[in-house]
């Protein structure tokens, strides 16, 4: 009998070692075909006509764009970290009733398009527009200035659009802390900032890690809303890439920044993680 105990173990063991990768399956078909083979493609066309010369054409000739397109990531990302973290912990700890309903609340912009919700960033800033209707009868902006076309406007266009995928990794971090430990650190004579510091922010520091990915990477290759409320001036890299690529003649370089952007990307998720300690955030 435990022989035959056995036989049956050791036939069910491979089957259940395939379910994980069976059911993996649809989701790594769905990256081969429309991520693997594209970046194959976009690879190959990026090394046509000057062949690697093209990669080192990006750095000569749109090295201050690069600069300004992560200067604006870098800037949309602490916005939102600092709007989003306070609103996800009042929001996990505080909110208690009305938890459901804020949390509606931070996602009912994704019940609109992206393209309509970058319009009316763009209704609230023109001229004419209601923000600086009342930044200038409060004294902060001249008659004949426009937010229009400034770094503020890029930035805090970044910013809205992108807000959610801030506060929700960090809320469902804080959602999980035990309040027993936040509790016990005024019965150890911590201060709140110090408990905070020492408590709250390690255990947070798994949803602030992604959503600061989830804001600085689409951040970084977002063009629609420099299209709407800036200018020649704040062009991003998406900007270059979606204004040229259909430029046969064009096309080879824009595939070069387009791996160019990907692979700085990467260079600094990593740095990025690191330095706070991967190890930390499994």
């Amino acid at each position: 009998m435990a022989a035959t105990a056995d036989t049956q173990t050791n036939e069910v063991t491979p089957t259940r070692r395939s379910i994980p990768w069976l059911l993996a399956l649809p989701a790594l078909a769905w990256l081969v075909v429309f991520f693997v083979i594209p970046m194959i493609f976009l690879g190959r066309e990026s090394l046509k006509d000057g062949g690697l010369s093209n990669f080192g054409d990006v750095f000569s000739d749109y090295r201050a764009v690069f600069r300004r397109t992560f200067w604006y990531a870098f800037l949309a990302t602490v916005v939102c970290v600092l709007l989003g973290f306070p609103l996800a912990y009042y929001i996990a700890m505080r909110a208690k009733r009305a938890k459901s309903l804020l949390l509606a609340l931070v996602v009912l912009p994704f019940f609109t398009t992206y393209l309509i919700r970058a319009i009316s960033w763009l209704v609230l800033l023109t001229d004419i527009g209601p923000v600086p209707a009342l930044l200038r009868r409060v004294g902060l902006l001249g008659d004949t200035s426009s937010i229009i076309g400034t770094t503020p406007a890029v930035v805090g266009a970044l910013a809205y659009n992108f807000l959610p995928f801030m506060v929700l990794p960090i809320y469902v971090s804080l959602e999980k802390v035990d309040r027993r430990l936040l509790e016990a650190g005024p019965d150890l004579y911590a201060s709140g900032w110090r408990t905070f510091r020492k408590v709250t922010l390690p255990l947070a520091m798994p949803g602030l890690f992604a959503g600061s990915l989830l804001t600085f990477i689409p951040a970084a290759g977002d063009f629609i809303n420099v299209e709407f409320v800036g200018s020649a001036s704040q062009q991003m890299i998406g900007n270059i890439v979606a204004e040229n690529f259909l430029d046969r003649n064009l096309r080879p370089e824009m595939s070069a920044i387009s791996f160019v952007l990907m692979a700085l990307i990467l260079v600094g998720v990593f740095a990025y993680a690191r330095s706070l300690g991967t190890e930390e955030l499994v």
